[in-house]
Parts: structure tokens; sequence; C-alpha cells
């Protein structure tokens, strides 16, 4: 059995450029050892687990859909609200809600503390992803890191979002 304490799980900070988004990750499967540029399946694990804050007045990525992937969220504290084709829903500790494939989301704290959430994905091999705001499509090529971003010619990950 591997067993990891998330007091223990070093928290990884990601922001674009203009500072429009943020969000600070725990990598919970990888510190049990996931593999996430593999194409193993035994070394990807079938499903990630992470641990996510955002900041107030700050979204976690720009609006956009996946391919294949599914993602299961539990909101642990804070509040905010949720960014999907039908709307904004408002969101708040205890709250869970999922995102199948080709559903577009994006997590916004709309509160004066941080909001964090647990997510759990399977990431797919294979995985793509589409910005509905920008027109843009991710790709992954032959692995998980080998990603391009393409708006008719490829481009960089937060042209026209910021």
């Amino acid at each position: 059995m591997l067993k990891v304490n998330l007091n223990d799980v070093k928290e990884e900070p990601w922001q674009s450029p203009g500072g429009k988004y943020a969000v600070f990750f725990k990598g919970i499967s990888e510190a049990l050892g996931r593999e996430p540029t593999s194409l193993d399946l035994s070394k990807r694990h079938p499903f990630d687990l992470e641990w996510s804050r955002v900041p107030p007045g700050k979204c976690n990525f720009p609006y956009h859909a996946h391919s294949a992937q599914w993602e299961l969220y539990l909101v642990v504290s804070g509040k905010g609200s949720v960014r999907h084709k039908d709307g904004k829903t408002d969101i708040a500790s205890g709250d869970a809600f999922i995102f199948g494939p080709d559903e577009p989301h994006q997590i916004i704290n709309s509160g004066d503390q941080d909001l964090i959430y647990y997510v759990l994905a399977d990431n797919p091999i294979g995985e793509s992803g589409y910005y509905p705001d920008s027109g843009k499509w991710k790709v992954n090529k032959s692995s998980a890191a080998d990603r391009v971003v393409i708006k008719g010619e490829e481009t960089h990950y937060f042209a026209d979002e910021e």
C-alpha cells in the first residue's frame, strides 16, 4: 500500500502571465507514484486526485472543455462559482459537481478567502481540449507533457485569454 499525508505534498503554483488565472496544486496521485507522462497505464494510474487552491478574485484556468476526460470536484472550503454551458452556478464548502467530455467549465473564486477543492480526473491518453472563448485547441502529441496549443496555427496557451 502506498500512503501520503496531504501536509507532506508540496504545493505547486500555476499562474498566467497577466495574473488573471492562478491556482495552486498538490498532486496527490503523483505523490503516490503516478507518472503523468507515461503511456503505460499501470504507471499513469486510472485516475488522478489533486488538491487545488484558487486565491480570491482569480479563475483556475481559461474556460475550457476536455475531449475525453471526466472531472469530479468536491469543494472543501471557500465559495465561488462555476462557469458552464448554461451560465454560472454558485459553489461553497461541501458542494460536489462533475463535468464530462465536451462540457466547458471554469472555476472562479468570487469570495474573499481561498477556494479549496479536490478534483478527481480519469486523464485518458490522447486527451485534447477546446477553449470556446478564444477558439483554440490543445492537443497532446505523444504524451501528456508534450502539448501543443493551436488556433489555425500553433499559438501560446494564454493567447486571447487575458
